[in-house]
């Protein structure tokens, strides 16, 4: 030990390695810390991986710039020794080898919904399986600033585009059409890309249908706000159609369109149920509008669902939580996320892609509607 309290610890080979005492007594100890450190700050390289896997370097690039040229099994025994090793591949002198930056950006509404989040989620962990990543970007239903994202994303080079809704400005059509990699619209189905959705109109017309069977003649809705969102226009179109089929009709006044959110729902409620013959049965655009008019019928004193039935749509998980449990259309939106992710690995490798694929929605009945009450 010297005078200033370290430790001049040689190792193999007449290289000195100091470092502060920490309280160290022992020269062995403080010699194992430091070997281990300098082993630690060691980077790993492709033939390190190779080494451990038991495989040839050309293997591991393959794993990491093409891994569905790898058997499975090999790909996960190479990937466990990146890990291991903490070995960090170089991306841009990847991507210069292979024309391909392995990244693929999605643009979403918004972040506060939680189905986009649960969307995301499982894209990006589709993606991951295939070694890719996942930029996220939310444009707030503003469609300047969703293309200002698209074309930042192309300058980070994505390999391809995950969009949401078919409603996009011209100017994002043209540059999708001039970009020309592959995209893919989610929840809803269009014929100008490869979309993967549901049926935002026809799930709400069993909503209809089935508030209608509850007696319900006055039904109204808290929509969201339809400009640039064609999933919040279909839905009311679906309503609308379903109490046309019965002789009914869906005035002005019993429709509101607010922002999505628990806020807007409270909002809704309220312009609602002071027209001079409120409903006895809402239709919500979504669970967080539902949530807000949960809260706002007990605010004004309505039971629910003896004096007033609510339905929400995506069935997060609030729409159990409530009391009682909201009535509500299931969107899977893992599926959404996986069938994107899988659709958009299919594009970049060269395979068809059907031009529209729809995903199963299903109605989900709980405490949140009843028969309607006679009139007093």
């Amino acid at each position: 030990m010297d005078g200033q309290g370290e430790y001049v610890i040689r190792r193999r080979g007449g290289y000195d390695c100091r470092h502060e005492r920490y309280g160290y007594h022992d020269e062995k100890q403080s010699a194992h810390l430091t070997c281990g450190i300098l082993r630690w700050m060691k980077q790993a390289t492709i033939k390190d991986v190779a080494a451990k896997a038991g495989v040839s370097t050309a293997t591991v690039s393959r794993v990491i710039s093409a891994p569905d040229q790898v058997r499975v099994e090999t790909r996960e025994r190479v990937w466990q020794c990146i890990d291991a090793l903490r070995y960090q591949p170089d991306a841009s002198a990847r991507a210069l080898v292979s024309g391909r930056s392995r990244i693929v950006g999605t643009l979403i509404p918004t972040y506060d919904n939680a189905s986009f989040a649960r969307q995301t989620q499982s894209l990006q962990k589709t993606l991951a399986e295939s070694g890719y990543q996942l930029l996220v970007t939310a444009h707030e239903h503003d469609p300047e600033t969703e293309l200002r994202q698209a074309q930042a994303l192309q300058q980070r080079g994505v390999d391809a585009l995950v969009l949401v809704g078919a409603v996009h400005s011209p100017s994002l059509w043209k540059f999708l059409r001039s970009w020309n990699k592959p995209s893919i619209l989610t929840w809803t189905c269009d014929d100008r890309l490869p979309s993967i959705g549901i049926d935002n109109a026809g799930a709400a017309s069993e909503v209809g249908d089935y508030l209608v069977s509850l007696g319900h003649r006055r039904i109204g809705v808290i929509a969201g706000m339809s400009r640039h969102n064609e999933r919040a226009m279909d839905r009311v179109k679906g309503l609308r159609h379903a109490l046309r089929r019965v002789g009914l009709t869906l005035p002005a006044e019993r429709v509101t369109q607010q922002p999505f959110g628990f806020q807007g729902g409270m909002t809704g409620l309220r312009k609602l149920m002071s027209a001079r013959h409120p409903p006895t049965a809402v239709f919500c655009g979504n669970d967080l509008l539902a949530a807000g008019a949960f809260f706002e019928s007990a605010r004004l004193g309505l039971r629910v669902p003896e004096d007033l039935s609510i339905v929400g749509f995506d069935d997060m998980e609030l729409a159990g939580a409530l009391h009682p449990g909201l009535t509500t259309v299931h969107v899977p939106v893992d599926e959404l996320g996986h069938l994107a992710g899988q659709g958009i690995l299919a594009l970049l490798s060269g395979a068809p892609l059907p031009m529209r694929t729809m995903v199963h929605h299903s109605l989900v009945i709980r405490g949140s509607t009843g028969i309607c009450a006679p009139a007093a």
